[in-house]
Order: structure tokens, then sequence, then C-alpha cells
């Protein structure tokens, strides 16, 4: 290679280069702005948090949500904490019933399986 062609190779980054930072530098459209730090700070999932809870409450039923609460939905399955194993075996029983529900409630939230374990629930 040459040192022409060097410097024109040099030359064409040094180009590309500065358009990214012109680019970075160009202002940013308000909603934009807004959808990245709401998908930083985890906004969007104490909306849909609130939602599940909702949606849980309506298709458990008012007792046994009184004694559960759903945790986060991972590869289909919901995670639920109940405060006492009769709980765990009440909510088995009314599986396919919830999973129904929560399916019209919350189809985007595909949910095709509920977890049961036992804790505290705050």
């Amino acid at each position: 290679m040459n040192q022409a062609s060097e410097s024109a190779a040099d030359f064409a980054s040094c180009q590309e280069r500065e358009a990214r930072r012109a680019y970075a530098r160009r202002p940013k459209k308000i909603a934009d702005v807004l959808a990245q730090v709401i998908a930083q700070k985890g906004y969007g999932r104490v909306e849909s948090s609130a939602a599940l809870e909702e949606a849980w409450r309506s298709a458990a039923g008012e007792q046994l949500a009184q004694a559960s609460r759903p945790g986060k939905v991972s590869r289909g399955k919901l995670e639920v904490t109940v405060t006492n194993s009769t709980t765990i075996q009440e909510l088995a029983f009314a599986k396919r019933r919830i999973l129904a529900q929560l399916e019209q409630l919350l189809p985007d939230a595909r949910i095709r399986d509920l977890r049961f374990r036992v804790g505290p629930i705050q």
C-alpha cells in the first residue's frame, strides 16, 4: 500500500467518525428521549405490574387474591407468592380457570402457567 492510499483511508475514517459525532449532537425528538428514559428507569414495568396485580385480583377472586401476590412473568410462567400451603392447594384447584381469565385480561402477557411459592406478602 502506498502512502496516498493510506492517507485516503485515514481521511475516510475521520469523516465517518465525524459524521457519527455530528449525528449524536443533533437534537432528538422528545418522544424518543422520554421512551429511552422510561425504559432505563423501569417505569413501564411499574405500570404493567399494576395491570398484572389488577388482573390477578380479578382472576383469582378477592379471597385468594388477599392471600397471594403475583410476581414476575418469566418464559410464560407467572410466579405467585402465597401466604401458606393451603392457599397453594386452593389456587392449584382453580389454576385452569385463573389461566383462562388471565389470558382474556392480559393477552399480551402470554401467561401459560402458574408457579406458586410460600413467602411473605407485602
